[in-house]
């Protein structure tokens, strides 16, 4: 009645086989679906290490999805990333795929809850909706599509230091109960065929800078 792809290499999808499958309504009532406020929740946010140590496999997906998209924004072109967690954790992978140089086009987060930057970035890094993936939409500069959880984590990183919020712990007091995040061999690399895939389908990859960019890749 249906097909599973499930593979570390492959998208998890579910393909039912029309003939097969009949639709009945339950009679449930059907749940509203998330909106773009839901984002902004705790639990929403994906790490980007999974508790054994790696880089999820999630942020390495994503994070070569949305760089297709910011390669054909900036047509290969340098870029500027903002202090924090855009830079600290996308850094070396944006480093492999664009290059370093002057002209950079800078580049901010944008989203549900967050205020609008001056001066105003040339390219902002929007989340997908959760359920339908369309990106959120901003006025305000060119918009590179990011999975809504990575953008989540991005946007508001769990609390990390061990230290009061105000002043300074005793002198003498250790703290035991605060265990360090844990911090993978190698900087987070992004998903190679997930870039490739995603670069191949955008309607840009046809300029002739494009081109000669996908062909220096391969």
């Amino acid at each position: 009645m249906a097909t599973r792809v499930d593979d570390c290499g492959s998208w998890q999808t579910v393909w039912l086989e029309p003939e097969a499958v009949v639709r009945h309504h339950t009679g449930l009532s059907t749940l509203s679906p998330p909106d773009w406020d839901d984002l902004e929740h705790a639990d929403h946010r994906i790490p980007p290490v999974e508790p054994d140590g790696r880089w999820s496999r999630r942020w390495e997906a994503a994070l070569g999805v949305a760089l297709a998209h910011l390669v054909a924004a900036t047509e290969g072109c340098p870029v500027l990333l903002p202090a924090g967690p855009v830079a600290e954790l996308l850094r070396h992978a944006i480093g492999r795929y664009l290059p370093a140089g002057p002209q950079a086009r800078s580049v901010a987060l944008a989203g549900p809850g967050i205020r609008p930057s001056h001066p105003r970035p040339d390219i902002l890094l929007v989340p997908r909706h959760p359920l339908t993936g369309a990106p959120w939409r901003s006025d305000e500069g060119t918009v590179v599509p990011l999975d809504s959880g990575v953008w989540a984590y991005l946007a508001r990183p769990d609390e990390t230091s061990p230290l009061p919020a105000t002043g300074v712990l005793p002198e003498g007091v250790l703290r035991d109960d605060y265990p360090l995040p844990p911090h993978p061999r190698y900087p987070l690399t992004p998903h190679h065929r997930a870039f490739q895939d995603t670069l191949a389908r955008l309607p840009a990859v046809r300029s002739p800078q494009l081109l000669r960019y996908r062909d220096m890749c391969r």
